[in-house]
């Protein structure tokens, strides 16, 4: 099997993410949340996202409506919308589906435990 020609791991404070493409028409990632850890509030102006759960526990917060979330559940996020993913004490992986245009810097933090902007 070939390489995954965009292909690429970024850590973060949280934990970290795998990218599998990029503009291609979408962007694809699995995310991994280490335990206890959240994503910053965030909003988002050039991408739709869907998340499908694949392993753990944890709370996405979507518009200030918190659902409790374990595998298999699915969320869409459309443009604009102020979203948060939060893990348990398991830890959370959830696939991110990104559409439209993806860039890392469209992200509008409204805000984050790690004090980025």
């Amino acid at each position: 099997m070939g390489e995954i020609s965009h292909h690429l791991k970024e850590v973060r404070p949280w934990g970290y993410f795998e990218r599998f493409t990029l503009n291609e028409p979408c962007t694809v990632k699995i995310i991994t949340l280490d335990p206890d850890q959240e994503l910053s509030l965030q909003q988002h102006e050039h991408r739709d996202e869907e998340w499908r759960i694949l392993h753990g526990s944890g709370t996405v917060s979507i518009n200030g409506v918190d659902t409790a979330v374990g595998p298999g559940g699915e969320f869409k996020v459309l443009r604009g919308e102020r979203h948060r993913v939060a893990s348990g004490s398991d830890g959370l992986v959830f696939l991110e589906i990104s559409f439209g245009q993806f860039d890392e810097k469209d992200i509008t933090r409204l805000e984050d435990k790690y004090g980025r902007k």
